[in-house]
């Protein structure tokens, strides 16, 4: 989900409906039948074979400023980061054929709320500088975790920057030095290995938040699956030779918005959170980022899928609706939808407690398949598809014979309106698809913030009420994305549909069945095809909603960007592709030009550090506030605060701003982090003339943890006038743990 606020952004194709219900009754009939002989959730019977890959597996610190930058995925200009939680991670895995490495996928799966044609852009040349063509735009994919609490600022794209105060080269240089810093580590580690492949059900850790568009889908279609979210969790083990475990990935929709636009402490989220739990069950003793062991928990189709589980409910005090489901239809509380928020299974008790839960929920369910006895080996080739596709108009015939064409950029009314995840301000409501304006002042406005659109773009669009005609407004730079990446990855029966965006539940039905059908009709597997979906990846290209869900115009709808048309559109591409995934292919498909270069151009409004200086009479990393007490206990928390200096002057990837250290036989041993989730790191700017600053390091004490003696330190950098950066420590005093 991206919400921007649309206070801070002003600082004849018309498809019609008989025809629609013919080819999609004729869609779903032909689903139906092959559902009826081959179930999507069927795994296979364990192979034979003894084909091994080599298989490699790293992980890199991309956590960017922790502070003064406005954070991705609400798009809210509050929501600027203070702190943080646990870091960011990308984690890499590659996989190659033993008899023809040079055949190998890359994924990378990374704690950003979305991947980025840029990002992949500079990562893709540096590998190219390192590594020759081994790794390439066809098999190489970097995808986003969808994560809403992570730090903002690195889409090359005009529009997701408006929060952000343009574009923050800290927030991008981190992503891709970590990214690179994972991927040198997967391909050093490089070693014969195996895959398995198993999947479990996983209920109570999803819902859908806009069921009433869901229900816009056939009744014969929703009658074939078993709830109005997915709940399979799909899991890829890598294993040596030996059958030790090396890592996993593991594929689950549930939107990363566990932590509330509210929070501002850079954290994972749930799949974040998901992934630490993993990592730090097989290797406890192991600080976060150090481990051997990788744990990928990868977004799916979770366009219109939340983890907040109990529902959506008006937070209004003193007016009748307070406390009430919110109206279900627009998602609003007395006809506004601001008061309408989702909660999460942990809401009551406190702030990161829903975090947990989805965290440990994903984790738990991957381990059962884990740790179970009903994963199949994968076999066979390894295989990449790639093509650049312009979405702007894109034409194609549907299978009842029809021409559809999807449109440049433009969204609707209800984009305004966010949902119960992240709800919008205003009079915007979800829910809107009537070309009549609801309020005509927001109609004089938008003229002045994006091209009004043609007729040819109205019909294009229709039913959509164009709010933004962003694929039309290029000035200073391209405002939306155009030509997006089309891309499969193989590892014998397993197939990872690499989308650019987000897609519905049922989105992501049609288009996983779909591409199987073609993948076995075609001949290029059997019935053990093994079809997941994994994004936003590469480019961001908004949202994927069904052409029901589209004449809904709830919030997945009206982010539909390239028209009613895009799933269509996509599943058509996608499936011109099949073929370049066969054991033989050779050949490489045609594609469109890849999306001119935006980085380069981009505008950054985000002041630097000017200068840090401690607060009269004292030093930085001087104790302003010591522990309370000499004794705690396990559930307590532990609260020091130090003389600090702006965290932007050095990022500390790979690293921590403070630790907890315990003594052991007379020296201290670090045994929590920056990144464990028992502890905050927070900055407070005290003076923005004087250059003063605070940090408060807090630790809660986790159950199990050993007695003894204990310290809090912290590490800064801070900057002088001249520019120069120095670094410095503070300690606290001692205290127990009983």
């Amino acid at each position: 989900m991206y919400i921007p606020s649309f206070s801070s952004a002003i600082a004849d194709s018309v498809f019609p409906f008989n025809w629609l219900q013919d080819a999609m009754h004729a869609f779903i009939i032909y689903l139906a039948a092959f559902f009826a002989t081959t179930p999507s959730s069927e795994v296979g019977s364990p192979s034979s074979g003894s084909e091994k890959y080599l298989i490699g597996l790293g992980i890199g610190d991309v956590t960017g400023p922790v502070v003064e930058t406005n954070m991705m995925g609400y798009a809210s200009l509050a929501q600027t980061d203070t702190g943080l939680h646990m870091r960011q991670r990308s984690r890499a895995f590659i996989v190659a054929d033993t008899s023809n490495p040079s055949e190998r996928i890359l994924f990378i799966n990374s704690d950003i709320c979305m991947s980025d044609t840029g990002i992949r852009r500079t990562i893709l040349s540096s590998l190219a500088s390192r590594y020759g063509d081994i790794y390439t735009p066809a098999n190489t994919a970097l995808v986003g975790t969808h994560a809403h609490s992570g730090v903002g600022g690195y889409l090359e794209n005009l529009l997701p920057q408006v929060t952000s105060r343009g574009y923050v080269n800290d927030t991008a240089a981190a992503i891709v030095s970590g990214t690179l810093k994972a991927i040198a580590d997967a391909h050093n580690s490089l070693a014969p290995g195996n895959l398995k492949l198993g999947n479990t059900t996983l209920q109570n850790a999803n819902r859908n938040r806009s069921p009433s568009a869901y229900l816009a889908n056939p009744e014969w279609e929703r009658a074939m699956y078993e709830g109005d979210q997915d709940w399979t969790v799909s899991v890829l083990g890598f294993e040596d030779t030996n059958g030790r475990a090396r890592g996993l990935m593991s594929f689950f929709p549930v939107h990363g918005t566990s932590l509330y636009e509210n929070n501002t402490l850079v954290s994972g989220d749930n799949k974040g959170m998901a992934a630490w739990m993993y990592e730090s069950y097989i290797e406890p003793s192991s600080m976060p980022g150090n481990n051997s062991f990788v744990a990928g928990f990868v977004q799916s189709n979770m366009g219109d899928t939340s983890p907040n589980t109990l529902g959506a409910f008006c937070e209004s005090p003193g007016k009748p609706w307070d406390g009430q489901p919110c109206e279900v239809e627009h998602s609003t509380c007395g006809n506004l939808t601001e008061d309408c928020h989702g909660r999460g299974p942990g809401f009551r008790i406190s702030d990161f407690e829903s975090n947990r839960m989805i965290g440990q929920a994903q984790f738990e369910a991957t381990r059962t398949v884990m740790e179970g006895n009903n994963m199949t080996r994968v076999s066979g080739s390894v295989k990449s598809v790639h093509v650049y596709l312009d979405m702007t108009n894109y034409s194609f015939t549907l299978p009842n014979g029809t021409l559809a064409r999807t449109c440049p950029a433009a969204l609707g009314y209800s984009f305004a309106g966010g949902t119960s995840d992240g709800p919008g301000a205003f009079d915007f409501t979800q829910g809107h698809n009537s070309s009549q304006p609801s309020n005509p002042f927001w109609e004089i406005v938008k003229i002045f913030i994006t091209p009004p659109p043609s007729e040819e773009q109205i019909a294009c669009q229709y039913p959509k009420p164009i709010l933004l005609n962003s694929g039309y407004a290029h000035e200073p730079y391209d405002w939306a994305p155009g030509t997006v990446d089309v891309q499969m990855l193989r590892v014998g029966q397993f197939v990872i549909l690499v989308m650019p965006g987000e897609l519905t539940t049922m989105a992501g039905r049609r288009m996983r069945e779909a591409l199987r059908v073609k993948l076995i009709a075609d001949g290029i597997l059997d019935n053990r095809a093994y079809v997941v979906i994994a994004g936003p990846g590469n480019t961001y290209g908004h949202y994927v909603a069904t052409r029901e869900e589209y004449g809904v115009q709830r919030y997945e709808g009206a982010s539909t960007i390239f028209g009613p048309a895009t799933l269509e559109a996509y599943i058509n591409r996608y499936s011109e592709l099949v073929l370049h995934l066969a054991d033989n292919d050779t050949g490489s498909p045609l594609s469109n030009a890849a999306p001119l270069e935006q980085t380069s151009k981009s505008i950054s409004m985000q002041n630097p550090v000017i200068v840090d200086h401690p607060s009269i009479f004292k030093d930085f990393g001087d104790v302003l506030i010591d522990v309370e007490s000499s004794t705690y206990y396990a559930g307590d928390t532990v609260a020091v605060r130090f003389v600090g200096a702006n965290p932007r002057n050095n990022l500390r990837l790979e690293g921590t701003f403070f630790t907890v250290d315990q003594q052991v036989n007379g020296e201290w041993v670090v045994i929590r982090t920056d990144s464990h989730p028992s502890t905050t790191y927070k900055w407070n700017r005290t003076s923005t003339v004087l250059g003063t600053s605070t940090v408060d390091a807090r630790w809660t004490i986790e159950d199990g943890t050993p007695a003894g003696t204990y310290r809090i330190t912290y590490y800064g950098d801070a900057k002088s006038f001249l520019g120069d950066i120095s670094a410095f420590t503070g300690v606290s005093s001692t205290f127990t743990v009983n």
